[in-house]
C-alpha cells in the first residue's frame, strides 16, 4: 500500500504498524473501557500540510482521481467507476423545507447504487494487494452488494453474512454478483461468525464484528473523503455550512469529516461546514446531551423503515466527528418518511432508500428550531437508491386501477389527473 505509515488511535493516538492485523476491535488500548477505531496514517511526504493539494491529477473517470489521496494508487485500483456523483440544487425540496440553499449529493448514482462504493472501491483493492483470497462483510444490504460487486470486479470470493428480514432486492442484487449469502436467524450470531472465519480461514473482513462497535475497516473508510473533495470541487471551491447524512457506525460522517480536513489544512478551504447525523435511536444525541465520550446502548422504542441505521449504539468516531464539527445528532422516526421519498422522487426526479430520506426529515427539525437558518446552505448526502427497499417503501393497500378501455382512462385523466391540457375529455 503505497504512502502508508499504519494506523493510529483517533482516542489515544497510539501508532500501530502498516502490518497489523485489523480485528474489528480498534485499539487494543481502548477496547476495555472506551473502544475506538484507528484510522490510516501516511507517511510524511503524504500527509495533508505537506502532500499533493486535492485537485484530479488524472482524468479518471471515478474517485481515483483523487488517488494522491488515498492508500492505493490508480493502477493498483479495483474499480467499476465509482464516484464523482452529481450535486444538485433541490429547488423544490429546498423551498418546502425552507432551505433555498440545499444541494443533493445523490450518491445512488455509484455503481451498485449507494456511497458503499466509495468504501468498496479502496478496500477491495487493499485486500488484493495484501495477497487476500476472501473479502466478508456482516450486512443488512448496501454494504453486502457493493463488497459483492467490487469482489467479483477482482477475482476475488464474497461472503455476506446477513439476517431475516434483509430487503429481498439488496439479497438479489448480492447473489448476482456471485457472493455466498448466510443469513441467520438470530442476527447476533453474525459478528461471532464472521470472527470466526476471519480467525481460522484469513478473510478479509471489512466490516465490524465484535461488539461494542468501533467502526469498519479503516482502509475502506478513507474512500469517504472523496465525498467532500468532490463536494468542494463541484461548488467551484465553496464549503457548505451543513452536511447532512444518515448514520449507523459513522464510517461515512468520519471519512466526509476528513476529507474537509485535508482540503482545510492545505489551504484549499477557508473554513469547515457543521455536520448533522440523522439517526433512530438516538445514542449519539444522548452522548451529545451528556458530553460523553462513552456512547451507550439506547433502547429500540420502534421498528424503524431505515433500516441501514438501525443501530441502537453508535460509535465513537462518529461522537467525535460530530463534536470537532460542532455538529449535531438528530433521532428520526418512521413518521412522515415515506411521504418525504415520494416528495423527494416527484419533485427533485430522485427515488433514494427510506434511510437516505433521513436526512430531509433532520432538516425539517432544525429549521423549525432555527438552528439551520433560512441563508444557510445545506449538502444533503442521498445514500442509496429507493430500489433497494421497494419492498418496505411500496405503501401498504396500495393498489393500482386497470382502465379497461382508452375512453375510461381518458375520463380519468380528465376527473382526477388535471393532465388533460385543453380541460376536455375525448371520448375515442
Amino acid at each position: 500500500m503505497r504512502g502508508i505509515a499504519g494506523f493510529s488511535c483517533i482516542r489515544c493516538g497510539r501508532l500501530f504498524p502498516r502490518d497489523l492485523k485489523i480485528d474489528a476491535r480498534g485499539c487494543p488500548d481502548c477496547f476495555e473501557d472506551a473502544p475506538a477505531n484507528l484510522r490510516v496514517t501516511y507517511d510524511i511526504d503524504r500527509e495533508p500540510s505537506t502532500a499533493h493539494a486535492v485537485m484530479p491529477r488524472s482524468s479518471s473517470p471515478s474517485l481515483w482521481r483523487y488517488a494522491d489521496m488515498l492508500p492505493c494508487t490508480e493502477g493498483e485500483a479495483v474499480t467499476l467507476g465509482e464516484g464523482l456523483t452529481p450535486l444538485l440544487p433541490a429547488q423544490v425540496m429546498g423551498k418546502r423545507l425552507g432551505v433555498p440553499k440545499l444541494f443533493i449529493k445523490d450518491e445512488s448514482k455509484n455503481p451498485t447504487w449507494s456511497h458503499k462504493d466509495r468504501f468498496s472501491t479502496v478496500a477491495v483493492s487493499t485486500a488484493r494487494l495484501n495477497g487476500a483470497r476472501v473479502v466478508a462483510t456482516a450486512s443488512s444490504g448496501n454494504a453486502g452488494a457493493s463488497l459483492a460487486a467490487y469482489a467479483a470486479r477482482a477475482g476475488l470470493k464474497c461472503v455476506v453474512v446477513t439476517f431475516a428480514g434483509t430487503a429481498g432486492a439488496m439479497l438479489t442484487q448480492i447473489r448476482k454478483h456471485g457472493a455466498t449469502v448466510l443469513p441467520l436467524v438470530d442476527k447476533s450470531l453474525r459478528w461471532p461468525l464472521l470472527a470466526a472465519c476471519t480467525q481460522r480461514f484469513g478473510w478479509f473482513a471489512t466490516s465490524p464484528f465484535h461488539a461494542p462497535v468501533v467502526g469498519s475497516h479503516p482502509v475502506g473508510i478513507e474512500g469517504y473523503k472523496t465525498l467532500a473533495y468532490e463536494i468542494v470541487e463541484q461548488m467551484h471551491g465553496a464549503v457548505p455550512d451543513w452536511c447532512v447524512l444518515p448514520v449507523c457506525y459513522g464510517d461515512a460522517l468520519v471519512g466526509l469529516w476528513r476529507g474537509f480536513n485535508d482540503l482545510h489544512s492545505q489551504g484549499r478551504i477557508d473554513r469547515l461546514p457543521r455536520l448533522v447525523a440523522a439517526e433512530v435511536h438516538g445514542s449519539l444525541a444522548r452522548a451529545l446531551a451528556a458530553r460523553s465520550d462513552v456512547v451507550s446502548e439506547e433502547p429500540a422504542r420502534f421498528d424503524t423503515l431505515a433500516v441501514s441505521i438501525g443501530t441502537t449504539r453508535s460509535t465513537f468516531q462518529a461522537l467525535e466527528a460530530l463534536r470537532a464539527s460542532r455538529g449535531i445528532a438528530v433521532p428520526v422516526g418512521n413518521s412522515g418518511l415515506i411521504d418525504l421519498q415520494e416528495q423527494l422522487a416527484g419533485t427533485e426526479g430522485i427515488l433514494a432508500e427510506l434511510t437516505s430520506v433521513t436526512p430531509f426529515a433532520a432538516i425539517a427539525s432544525l429549521r423549525r428550531q432555527r438552528v439551520i437558518a433560512e441563508t444557510d446552505s445545506v449538502v444533503a448526502v442521498v445514500t442509496g437508491s429507493g430500489l433497494k427497499d421497494l419492498d418496505r417503501s411500496d405503501k401498504v393497500g396500495h393498489r393500482q386501477r386497470v382502465f379497461h378501455s382508452v375512453s375510461e382512462a381518458m375520463t380519468h385523466l380528465h376527473e382526477n389527473g388535471g393532465l388533460c391540457a385543453s380541460g376536455k375529455a375525448t371520448v375515442w
